[in-house]
């Protein structure tokens, strides 16, 4: 049995896993992100590291971070929620942990893992969304993970959907992060609820009487209880992301199209009105397959993906 570890780094919190040849997680843990600090970001992944792997031959290391990575796999190019800048990670890590390291952007990874080993697993070519603060995005086509001629491909979140519209965090206007993550879902439950308090009274209830302080998880929650304004709020979310894989499926036409990240949690409520959108929305349709509209199965995705890369390096 041979074993890579996954670590995946966000802005808030930094989580490692062992994984094996078959995807599974045999050991876990995950330590607080020191964001603004690069070089302390490098110590603490590699405590991680060799905090999970214990005394378990470990052959390589797989890096999962958001932001654009370079064709290489070596250079974090940007990271917006991290203080990384053209930043020489591959080497950095080297040195620290005496390993090979693969560096992947975290849509990409999870991507990957989903692909190898949970809801795409029976297919050929796959898009995947994680639909969560933003729109990540992955793609496998015949089999390979497609990252573009500069390594920085599957940026579905920025793909056009209204011109003029919501401006992005990107710098954009009108992108698919702007209507279809849980960003946009938590500003525009807030506003309804704001001009329109008769139509949200649950909601608000549940937020102690304060709009402001509505979440994503709650919206889910009160829409798992049967709450029409939430449930209503999840359909139109839904509606921008069937709309946006309908316009990618014209130009890739996947066999799956896989929904993760924290959003996706709302399951069917969220599902349903994504495939509605879609197939409505489809190119040609009536007149070719259509593919399917799955929910992520791994809760680690990113982690046993990346890791899985590692170990293909």
């Amino acid at each position: 049995m041979t074993f890579t570890v996954g670590v995946d780094v966000g802005g808030t919190k930094i989580a490692a896993g062992l994984v094996d040849e078959r995807g599974r997680v045999v050991a876990h843990d995950r330590t607080e992100s020191p964001a603004k600090h690069p070089a302390e970001i490098v110590r603490t992944i590699g405590d991680l590291v060799r905090k999970v792997a214990g005394s378990e031959p470990v052959e390589a290391v797989g890096l999962s971070a958001a932001g654009f990575v370079d064709k290489a796999r070596a250079m974090v190019v940007f990271a917006p929620n991290l203080a990384w800048r053209d930043e020489p990670l591959k080497r950095l890590l080297e040195e620290e942990v005496d390993l090979p390291v693969v560096v992947e952007n975290d849509a990409n990874a999870a991507a990957w893992g989903e692909f190898m080993f949970g809801a795409g697993e029976d297919v050929e070519d796959l898009l995947m969304l994680t639909i969560g603060t933003g729109v990540g995005g992955g793609i496998v086509i015949d089999g390979e993970l497609v990252r573009g001629g500069f390594g920085m491909g599957g940026e579905v979140g920025h793909i056009t959907m209204v011109p003029g519209g919501v401006r992005c965090g990107c710098g954009n206007l009108g992108c698919l992060e702007s209507y279809g993550s849980g960003s946009a879902l938590v500003r525009v439950s807030r506003e309804l609820a704001g001009t329109h308090p008769e139509l949200a009274s649950g909601l608000v209830a549940r937020a102690d009487g304060d709009p402001t302080r509505i979440t994503g998880p709650l919206v889910t929650e009160a829409a798992r209880d049967g709450d029409q304004f939430a449930m209503d709020r999840l359909a139109e979310l839904g509606e921008w992301i069937g709309q946006g894989v309908a316009t990618l499926t014209a130009v890739l036409d996947p066999n799956v199209v896989v929904i993760g990240g924290g959003v996706s949690e709302a399951g069917d409520l969220l599902l349903g009105p994504i495939r509605e959108s879609f197939e409505r929305r489809l190119t040609g349709r009536g007149h070719r397959p259509l593919l399917e509209v799955r929910q992520a199965l791994l809760g680690n995705a990113g982690i046993i993906g990346v890791a899985d890369l590692a170990r293909r390096r």
